[in-house]
């Protein structure tokens, strides 16, 4: 008979020996096991185009990172900026985390590129085949049209009354915080300056442009595969929080698909509205490249890439051993270059 004046506690501290074990031993609920995979889907599966599966993935990619973004803006704009339905902060998440739940869903079928100027870059830099980036940068065209379409119909009613209030005001419909300014972004009342427009989106994007090109540097220690999304996301917020109350666009597709509808809604001075849709449409493409090109010259370590093993040399373990005996590398000492990134102060160079 077990001595009462001592009981042992297990793995609890409020459940005595007998009680712990009961539930310890206890059966383990069984789930319904998940249906076999049918070669009738397999098949299916592997009949679907390639192209078409990518162009539907990077649209739907576009389409989460704008339809969060440009519908926290209404709700900000249509209540008379009003706090309690939100602010740039607001607004900056919604774009934040619009991009990672788009990277999540849709990047493991496209790559998840969302952005005609990354799909450039990829293809400059990195090998993507230059025959997919048309219809790469159509679909992601699409996926902001789309989402900036279905806003227009959820918000018709307030978007509506927001219109004819603005025009009786005699403000009309397409201006800074006006019914257009939802869906795209205008210049000021008091911003005439293009040259100064120019270059707030030209370093507003360089600066996210170095991040997402960090972020998908193999040999960066401090993002990984899980964090990225984030990572890039914030990067995005970042901007937002800090420049988009003197006009910012960041993503030719996320400005050209919403200011199409825009047009569409408001008429042809979305894009002539100060001459700035130039800006708001095309700057993102050289400052992409621009900071990917920083990147990739100055701060690229691809001894450190080829050491993770995502990367080889060109002419193989060859090419390699040339390169490391040329800069002094003894042949016991590749391992651990290979691992520091031929860095001089691991004492192996």
């Amino acid at each position: 008979m077990t001595d009462i004046n001592h009981i042992e506690r297990l793995k609890t501290s409020d459940m005595e020996l007998g009680a712990t074990e009961a539930v310890q031993r206890h059966a383990t609920r069984h789930v319904v096991e998940r249906r076999p995979i049918s070669q009738r889907k397999l098949d299916f599966e592997h009949s679907r185009p390639r192209w078409l599966r990518e162009m539907a993935a990077e649209a739907t990619g576009v389409f989460f990172y704008v339809y969060p973004g440009i519908a926290s803006t209404a709700a900000f704009f249509l209540n008379d900026t009003e706090p309690i339905f939100g602010s740039l902060f607001q607004i900056g998440w919604a774009y934040a985390i619009g991009i990672a739940f788009a990277i999540i869903t849709c990047g493991p079928t496209s790559g998840g590129h969302f952005n005609p100027a990354i799909t450039l870059c990829f293809a400059y830099w990195q090998g993507f085949p230059w025959k997919k980036v048309p219809y790469y940068i159509f679909a992601q065209i699409f996926g902001a049209f789309m989402a900036g379409m279905i806003l227009m119909g959820q918000y018709h009613e307030q978007i509506s009354a927001f219109t004819a209030a603005s025009k009786a005001a005699g403000r009309g419909t397409v201006y800074n915080g006006g019914p257009a300014s939802i869906l795209c972004t205008f210049p000021g009342a008091n911003q005439n300056n293009l040259g100064y427009l120019f270059l707030i989106e030209f370093f507003v994007d360089s600066f996210i442009g170095i991040v997402i090109w960090a972020c998908l540097d193999p040999a960066n220690p401090f993002v990984s595969p899980v964090s990225a999304p984030f990572t890039i996301g914030l990067a995005y917020a970042n901007m937002v929080w800090g420049f988009a109350n003197i006009s910012i666009s960041t993503n030719l597709a996320r400005d050209l698909g919403t200011r199409i509808v825009a047009a569409i809604f408001f008429g042809g001075e979305a894009f002539s509205y100060k001459n700035y849709s130039w800006i708001a449409i095309l700057v993102n493409v050289p400052a992409t490249f621009f900071a990917t090109a920083y990147y990739e010259l100055v701060m690229r370590d691809s001894l450190k890439k080829i050491g993770t093993g995502r990367a080889v040399h060109a002419e193989g373990e060859e090419g390699l051993t040339r390169h490391l005996s040329r800069v002094g590398v003894i042949e016991e000492g590749m391992a651990g270059v290979l691992r520091n990134g031929g860095g001089k102060g691991d004492g192996n160079v």
